[in-house]
Parts: C-alpha cells; structure tokens; sequence
C-alpha cells in the first residue's frame, strides 16, 4: 500500500508518497498555498490522484512534550481530511523533522532559494519515514 506524509507549513506544505510496498520515499511535492480551505482542496485532490491508503499529518508537538497553536491546526486539519477523503489519517510527531532537513540539505551542499524550496518536502519524507515504521511495526504485532 502506497502511504503519504504531509508537513504542514504557514505558505508551504511538503507532501511525499511511499511507493507500493512501504520501504521508500517514492514523490514528493510542495504546495504553496496559505489558505486553510484551498490547502484541503489542493491535498484532497492530490489524494484522489495519488491514491493513498492512509496519511501521516506531521504534528508540531513542542520539545517538552505540550501542544501549541500550531499541533491544534495539524489535528483540524487530520480530521478534516480524514472526514474528506474516508483515508486512515494519524498524527505523526515531527518534533525537528524541519532542523533535521535543513541539516541534510545543508550537508548535500543545497543553500538559498532552492534549500527554502525543497526543505518541506525533505521534512515531509522524514516524516513519512517514520509513519512507514510505525505502520510496519502494527503489521507485525498482528
């Protein structure tokens, strides 16, 4: 089953798929868009194309464990998609995911504008990275 992994940015949004079988980063994408209600539009589209089994939203929990404003936004955004699409969507935590990107693409040599136009999608894989874990882990404990 294919998977995805969404990072949730304020203007850009890093999407990236599994391919079928789970074990690597197959696509990844940015959307630009700040607007809550065309994000949804644009992700439930790409869904629809795509053809996910099940999403991992990237939740922005804080370093000492608590949710703030942005966490909050992540979890309306899973449920609405989850009430949109009919997908399996879970919250994946992605405490640095975006310090470690920098981090990769800083050592990969990649600066300036196309470091900021990448660095959500390297996120995003990061995140779907460990979503493919924990799926795999669930799998296995059945």
């Amino acid at each position: 089953m294919k998977v995805c992994a969404v990072d949730l940015g304020d203007s850009r949004t890093g999407v990236a798929f599994s391919d079928i079988m789970m074990t690597l980063v197959g696509e990844t994408e940015v959307l630009r868009e700040k607007n809550t209600a065309r994000l949804l539009d644009r992700l439930c589209a790409l869904f629809e194309e795509k053809r996910p089994g099940a999403v991992a939203v990237g939740c922005p929990v804080n370093m000492d464990g608590s949710k703030g404003e942005r966490a909050e936004r992540a979890e309306r955004i899973a449920r609405e998609l989850a009430g949109r699409t009919g997908l399996r969507v879970d919250l994946v935590d992605e405490r640095r995911t975006t310090v470690d990107a920098h981090r990769i693409l800083g050592d990969n040599g990649v600066y300036g504008k196309k470091r900021k136009n990448t660095v959500d999608a390297v996120a995003a894989s990061l995140i779907l990275e460990t979503y493919m874990g924990i799926l795999k882990h669930e799998e296995e404990k059945r």
